[in-house]
């Protein structure tokens, strides 16, 4: 039986006896096994045996929990159970004398808790991480081993050690990183104990990292803004990673401008459009905040935004009969400047601009431009305001606009063109004196004969009518071809009866002069010789 936990020396006092004391007659006590490892809780045999010839006193000195189970002669079989440590149980025999001898029992248990220490939120891409992992529990130590990993990547080994054992390895943080998962496993190798690897991990931790640039976010916007407008907002910033994890936040004056948000590669483009509030007339500030990470860039634009309503342009009459006088009147705001023109020469700005003119068919038509002038945060704005004039006259036939008289050759392509002017406008009809036959105007044709004449365009409205008479002259030519061939052949028989003619004449004075010379030859020869 057990010597009871009071006596914790006694196994070490009788191993200590047995090895000065041997029994005689070379009777030895045996253990088997010499050596054994179990689970932690759990049992294990251990047969106690002597060499003595007659029967002998056989025992088990252990603090644990045992029982006989069996016995011979010579030998006992005891059972140790819920064996929680190591432990050595000795076996002792008395032969005349006392042996013993000692058996070495080792527990192995998995550890209770391996974890992995948290990770940043987010770790900065090239600065160093330290991931640790802690384990409670777990022996034998001497074959526990403590394996720290990026995934199923191998990162270090190292025993555990102390209790809780630590592990701890530094690495450089990558892009490469991001997302990745770290954790850490025990591994319990008990193959050279006839048993197998026994592996414990902890829960795998993912890492994020990123990479903020330390140069602020660029920050596009006008200067300055009208209110009741709509203007845009663009922001970007370069560098990023990830980009797509980057928050941005635009505020005016801490109004949120509720941006949205694109991203290419590494960059982001935060666009919003406003439009801006009466209420927030003035010097406004514009902010965009690029937030990653744990940390921020940020970057500032003043956005002034002013009122600024085009001026007021009236004509005292819009539409007005010749002979009118029409007073024309720009106003603008309180600060603002104005300048009136339309066809008068400017006049130089004031708060209010006044011009009186009396109306002519001339200035039927006419633009009056005012333009209004606003200096706003050290710039010049302009608004501008324009106003037609109509003025109501009779009709007009002018020389310039419908010529008197038309000179066509016939068969040409020519246009009538006859333009009558007033307002409203003119209703414009020729009519040819005689049959009242319709001259076609403004109809590109080939000319003929038959519309040559004189007529009369008149030109009719509610304001009156005027008439204007007009000449149509076609030239054309008669069939002089076959007196023409016929003076041609008279010519020439002509011709060729005058060159006969003096042919023969020649041909006479010829014959005639030497009938002559014949004959004055023929009176020389007949003349008598003078005597001597």
């Amino acid at each position: 039986m057990a010597l009871g936990t009071a006596r914790p020396a006694l196994p070490a006092l009788l191993a200590l006896i047995g090895a000065l004391l041997p029994g005689l007659g070379g009777a030895q006590t045996s253990v088997h096994p010499l050596e054994a490892i179990i689970p932690r809780g759990g049992s294990v045999q251990v047969n106690c045996s002597t060499s003595c010839d007659h029967r002998p006193f056989l025992g088990l000195e252990t603090q644990l929990t045992k029982k006989e189970v069996a016995q011979g002669d010579n030998w006992k079989m005891f059972e140790l159970s819920g064996v929680q440590e190591d432990s050595t149980p000795i076996c002792f025999s008395y032969c005349q004398a006392q042996t013993m001898v000692s058996m070495s029992l080792t527990v192995y248990w998995f550890p209770e808790r391996v974890e992995l220490a948290p990770l940043p939120r987010w770790q900065p891409v090239g600065e160093n991480l330290t991931l640790r992992c802690q384990v409670a529990g777990g022996a034998p130590r001497t074959n526990l081993t403590v394996v720290l990993l990026r995934g199923e990547e191998e990162l270090n080994r190292q025993p555990a050690v102390g209790e809780p054992a630590e592990a701890t390895v530094t690495v450089l943080a990558g892009r490469d990183d991001h997302l990745a998962n770290f954790s850490c496993r025990t591994e319990l190798d008990l193959r050279s104990r006839g048993l197998g690897l026994f592996q414990n991990s902890s829960a795998p931790r993912q890492l994020r990292t990123f990479v903020l640039p330390e140069t602020h976010p660029n920050l596009v916007t006008p200067s300055l803004v009208e209110a009741g407008t709509e203007w845009p907002v663009n922001c970007t910033m370069d560098g990023l990673f990830p980009a797509s994890e980057a928050q941005v936040r635009l505020e005016l004056s801490g109004r949120n401008l509720h941006p949205t948000v694109t991203h290419n590669n590494d960059s982001l483009l935060a666009t919003a459009h406003d439009k801006a509030n009466m209420e927030e007339e003035g010097t406004r500030q514009l902010s965009c905040v690029v937030t990653l990470g744990h940390q921020s860039r940020s970057w500032q634009e003043n956005v002034t935004i002013y009122s600024f309503p085009a001026p007021n342009l009236t004509l005292s009459e819009p539409e007005v009969s010749e002979q009118t006088v029409v007073t024309v009147e720009c106003e603008a705001q309180a600060g603002a400047l104005v300048m009136l023109s339309g066809g008068v020469p400017a006049r130089l700005p004031g708060p209010r601009a006044q011009l009186q003119l009396n109306a002519s068919a001339e200035d039927n038509g006419r633009i009056f431009f005012c333009s209004a002038l606003l200096e706003v945060a050290g710039q010049v704005l302009h608004k501008n305001q324009t106003q037609e004039l109509r003025v109501l006259y009779g009709p007009r036939l002018d020389k310039r606009d419908c010529l008197g008289n038309w000179t066509w050759q016939e068969g040409s392509q020519q246009t009538l063109t006859c333009q009558a002017w007033g307002n409203p406008v003119p209703e414009l009809k020729c009519r040819r004196k005689g049959d009242n036959a319709l001259l076609p105007i403004g109809d590109l044709r080939p000319v003929t004969r038959e519309v040559a004449g004189t007529y009369l365009c008149q030109a009719r409205s509610p304001r009156g009518e005027v008439t204007r008479e007009v000449v149509v002259n076609v030239i054309y030519h008669r069939n002089y071809i076959l007196t023409t061939i016929l003076v041609t052949v008279a010519f020439t028989i002509g011709a060729a009866g005058l060159a006969a003619y003096f042919y023969n004449r020649q041909r006479k004075i010829q014959k005639y002069k030497l009938q002559k010379a014949q004959e004055a030859a023929a009176m020389k020869l007949n003349t008598p010789a003078t005597p001597p």
